[in-house]
């Protein structure tokens, strides 16, 4: 971005500290601007990052608990079968 410097501001210190002064303002508004969106993307990163900790356990319990429930069944299965086969069993030798 250049910057024009009119006749005036050449010839006339005053205004060119005028003129300058007024650029500064505008630089600064722009700066803190952009603080504040720099601020406000880190804020959002950090709630993106708590929240993906949060479902990363919660996914976890979920995993843990269905293969709990697998392996109940299993072993359910596997009792069911073992009585199962020990009625058969004295049934076979008569």
């Amino acid at each position: 971005m250049a910057i024009q410097q009119s006749r005036l501001e050449r010839e006339n210190l005053e205004a060119h500290v005028d003129l300058c002064a007024e650029r500064y303002r505008v630089l600064e508004e722009k700066l803190n601007r952009l603080e504040n969106k720099v601020d406000n993307l880190s804020n959002t990163i950090s709630v993106m990052a708590e929240k993906q900790v949060t479902d990363k356990a919660s996914s976890n319990k979920l995993v843990i608990g269905a293969a709990g429930t697998v392996i109940a069944g299993l072993l359910s299965t596997v009792v069911l079968l073992l009585l199962n086969l020990q009625t058969v069993t004295p049934m076979m030798g008569q």
